[in-house]
């Protein structure tokens, strides 16, 4: 609860910033608040502290996502200055940021279906604005419209399905779901009868409307436009924190309510984690476009993320946790040096292409490196990080007994190789056309070189010690 209420003054303190003057100061105010939530995150280890009558519960579990979130969006705020420059719009920038963070860290640590909906709303609506935040932009503007249409009519199937499990059982508390559904389950939820019906609707109305926000297909067609539209910085923050958030709240509801009734939802979330996993790496491969490539990569990773909720055992918590964690620092880094190349493309109109890294190596060894990192490890190959968030991945749904959906998911890994390396070939092997003859010129700050060395540095430290984080859950 502490880092919510610090989050929470961070962004009324961003607000406060325009009328009292001290814009200038708001990063290091940022940062040191962000390290002070993680810390405070830290320092409730164990305690399993339950607030506002079970509505939210700070349990390792929450604990550990908020401190996933919290680094991630530290390196998010250290990496996104440029998005910060335009002085009329630095304190909102900030306060939408940091009260999507509040939503983000809500949807971690709720207990009661209720605060579920608030979290998402929370961390919803200042997104809407972020995705348009480049007024003078089309395509921003349409990002954030597609955004907010799809966004609240996923919300119209969530809150469907919530109405229907309410209807079956009489509270929104998942504690209290859980312990009526234990088995054996009461003579009236049965197949066929008008209990099982609601129970089944709303499991799947919950699934639909949580799979919008994930962005996993049939569910998917947004956040390509959506990603592509948004400020590059925009987009990185929904391609990590967002689909952090979401899948730790994915997990926790059906981990806790919905474990036992396999036979409503199994099926189901198998067929799509297939075809997202599918789907969404061979589509990245015809992209021309580096941000929508990886707008895509984003699509079939929720895949991946998608069978830990099929495999539902012991080891999904701690996989889901690890590979939320790799993800995010590959995609910071990612996301960092796009924005960079995008700053610097000769045509101004940020679209940038694999043809606008070619000779990147000979201009800028750093850059090159950082994406290359960035981009081994998203395609999971070791030692980095990204291979043991698939391993673990894999090993928690073959533990469950699910080999067909392993296999296609190694294919589809074997497929994610050819169009990262689309991205490092060019930076090696290409030679430099003229969408990068200045590209020695670009000029980085301390703060993005920073940024990259720790990403990199944590790609490695998380793939050489991987047990460090999966068993702490």
């Amino acid at each position: 609860m502490k880092t919510i209420e610090i989050l929470s003054g961070l962004g009324v303190l961003a607000l406060l910033a325009e009328i009292f003057r001290f814009k200038k100061f708001l990063l290091p105010i940022v940062v040191v608040g962000l390290l002070g939530a993680i810390g405070a995150a830290v320092y409730d280890w164990n305690t399993n502290i339950h607030y506002y009558h079970n509505m939210l519960t700070f349990d390792n579990y929450a604990l550990l996502f908020s401190i996933v979130i919290c680094g991630t969006a530290l390196l998010w705020f250290l990496s996104a200055q440029n998005f910060f420059s335009e002085e009329t719009s630095i304190t909102d920038h900030y306060g939408l940021t940091l009260f999507a963070l509040v939503g983000a860290v809500i949807i971690v640590s709720y207990s009661n279906m209720v605060m579920l909906f608030l979290g998402i709303e929370i961390l919803s609506i200042p997104l809407y604005v972020l995705a348009g935040s480049k007024k003078e932009n089309l395509s921003s503007n349409e990002a954030s419209l597609k955004y907010f249409l799809m966004g609240a009519f996923a919300t119209g199937f969530l809150l469907f399905g919530i109405a229907l499990l309410y209807g079956a059982f009489g509270s929104f508390d998942l504690n209290r779901i859980a312990a009526i559904l234990l088995p054996p389950m009461p003579s009236q939820a049965r197949p066929g009868d008008a209990q099982w019906l609601l129970i089944s609707g709303g499991i799947i109305f919950m699934l639909i409307g949580l799979s919008f926000k994930a962005s996993v297909v049939p569910f998917h067609f947004w956040a390509p436009d959506v990603y592509q539209g948004s400020p590059t910085q925009v987009t990185a923050f929904m391609a990590s924190i967002v689909k952090t958030a979401a899948f730790a709240a994915f997990l926790r509801l059906f981990i806790t309510c919905f474990a036992n009734l396999g036979s409503v939802w199994s099926n189901l979330v198998w067929v799509i984690a297939a075809i997202t996993i599918l789907l969404g790496n061979i589509t990245a491969v015809y992209q021309s476009s580096v941000k929508r490539m990886l707008a895509y990569s984003s699509i079939s990773h929720a895949g991946y993320l998608m069978l830990a909720i099929l495999a539902m055992n012991n080891l999904s918590a701690g996989a889901v946790l690890y590979y939320a964690a790799a993800y995010s620092v590959a995609t910071i880094a990612s996301f960092t040096v796009l924005a960079i190349i995008e700053g610097q493309n000769s045509n101004g109109d940020g679209h940038v292409t694999f043809e606008n890294f070619n000779g990147l190596a000979k201009k800028n060894p750093f850059l090159a490196f950082a994406m290359t990192t960035a981009m081994l490890s998203l395609a999971g190959i070791p030692p980095l990080a990204g291979f043991f968030g698939k391993y673990y991945l894999f090993s928690a749904t073959l533990q469950s007994g699910y080999i067909w959906i392993v296999l296609i998911a190694v294919l589809g890994s074997l497929i994610g190789v050819y169009y990262y390396f689309k991205v490092i070939i060019a930076m090696y092997f290409s030679s430099t056309t003229s969408g990068t003859e200045n590209q020695n010129e670009v000029e980085i700050s301390f703060l993005q070189v920073f940024v990259l060395l720790l990403c990199i540095l944590l790609s490695l430290a998380l793939g050489l010690f991987p047990d460090l984080v999966i068993r702490l859950l």
